[in-house]
């Protein structure tokens, strides 16, 4: 117990201070084959490009212990391209939605024609399109784009940010937000679990108390001695909090783990699933729509290839293959003492695109959600970290339990000639 704390002198701190387990992100492209025919009304088709791997790092800094049982710290993650790992480099080009224009143009669908035709002539001007063809590299990490300061011209806030536009263009050497979690030093049993983040104690996105709620972790570690049954964390990637449920055991190299996943429930509309009413306004089951913390642009989360969504999605455009094998995320996690052994988190980001009366650019874009890319969060315990888990969790209790059986052994026998001697 004591090691599991979040405590200077605790094993498991300088785990928990700076992750030593090796995390990768691959990111899978979706490119549009035949952009000018979905200007035209057609299905688009797509092809998965990819992986693109980035390896990551994690630490925290500014941490600083309080006196109420919490710990409030800022967690940096900086990405470094992998090419040996990767299928493909940031200099390739993609064809993908014009994102900014897109997005834009559904956003201002209910202003006056006249904006949006004033709009349709600047975009014409800067020979703006509904399809742009970029690298790698500039999609994930950002570019200058003119198109910000004229939409920003047209209607003042409706992008409040300058400068490079990208879709990862703030999660590289940035922090995810000042988390203050319970040490533990306490209460064991809420060792990790989320007191307050940015301050509060719950976000402000969603149209319920409920799925406004900050619960459980950080995602990194649970209280020990887990139940078979579910694990909660909060994400500010998807501005909520995620209960995923227990599917089965296991062990990873030999360490006994739960398996816990996604049930089918995490992305479903409030009319399958009422619970996530808050969430709304809903389109079809497996997707979410995350509009209202991602600058009110039309963006939705799913699982990759839209697994466990409604088949609609995936029968809108040409491609997508959804399978559990390679779609659905899981976390292995030591019931024990709480810690991830293996993990791959995937989501997936898309674009809802259609015709906007007034932006000629739009052309006669069937309304879709249009998939733009899936990524996977993964690591696994490995070397030295895993050799000392193995020898402390496995190896040590499973020898004390074959001495335990031998010495009551021996102590049969001992028993009985003490009585003879008696």
């Amino acid at each position: 117990l004591q090691n599991v704390r979040i405590d200077p002198s605790s094993i498991s701190f300088n785990m928990w201070k700076d992750i030593p387990v090796p995390f990768y992100m691959s990111v899978h492209f979706f490119e549009v084959l035949n952009p000018k025919e979905v200007l035209q009304g057609a299905k688009p088709v797509l092809n998965q490009r990819g992986p693109y791997v980035y390896r990551e790092f994690r630490y925290k800094t500014n941490i600083t212990f309080h006196d109420n049982d919490t710990v409030s710290f800022l967690e940096y993650r900086k990405l470094f391209f992998q090419p040996d790992l990767s299928n493909g480099t940031e200099e390739e080009y993609i064809v993908v939605p014009n994102i900014l224009m897109m997005g834009a143009a559904v956003m201002m669908e209910n202003l006056p024609n006249f904006v949006k035709l004033l709009l349709s002539g600047a975009l014409a001007g800067l020979k703006q399109e509904a399809f742009m063809n970029r690298t790698v590299g500039e999609i994930m990490w950002g570019y200058e784009d003119p198109l910000i300061d004229t939409i920003n011209m047209f209607v003042p806030g409706l992008i409040p940010f300058k400068g490079k536009f990208g879709l990862f263009i703030e999660l590289n050497n940035s922090n995810s937000g000042l988390f203050t979690v319970n040490t533990g030093m306490k209460n064991i049993s809420r060792v990790h679990m989320v007191d307050s983040w940015n301050g509060l104690k719950k976000v402000n996105y969603w149209r319920s108390s409920e799925c406004n709620m900050i619960n459980g972790t950080t995602g990194e570690m649970w209280p020990p001695f887990m139940s078979p049954t579910s694990l909660e964390f909060y994400s500010p990637d998807a501005c909520r909090s995620m209960t995923l449920v227990y599917e089965r055991s296991g062990k990873f190299k030999g360490v006994p783990t739960y398996r816990f996943v996604a049930p089918k429930t995490l992305f479903a509309n409030g009319t399958d699933y009422p619970p996530n009413e808050g969430f709304c306004p809903c389109m079809q089951s497996g997707i979410q729509n995350v509009s209202t913390c991602r600058l009110n642009a039309p963006i939705f989360i799913s699982h990759p290839h839209f697994y466990n969504a409604d088949p609609a999605l995936v029968n809108a455009v040409e491609g997508l293959h959804p399978s559990k094998d390679q779609h659905a995320l899981f976390l292995d996690v030591h019931p024990m003492t709480g810690i991830p052994m293996n993990c791959s988190i995937k989501l997936q980001l898309n674009l809802y695109i259609k015709q906007v009366s007034g932006i000629i650019q739009t052309g006669k874009i069937k309304p879709v959600v249009l998939p733009l890319l899936w990524f996977a969060e993964s690591g696994s315990i490995e070397g030295s970290v895993l050799k000392q888990f193995y020898t402390n969790l496995v190896l040590i209790p499973t020898l004390l339990e074959y001495l335990q059986y031998i010495f009551l052994g021996l102590s049969v026998p001992l028993i009985i000639l003490a009585l003879v001697l008696m």
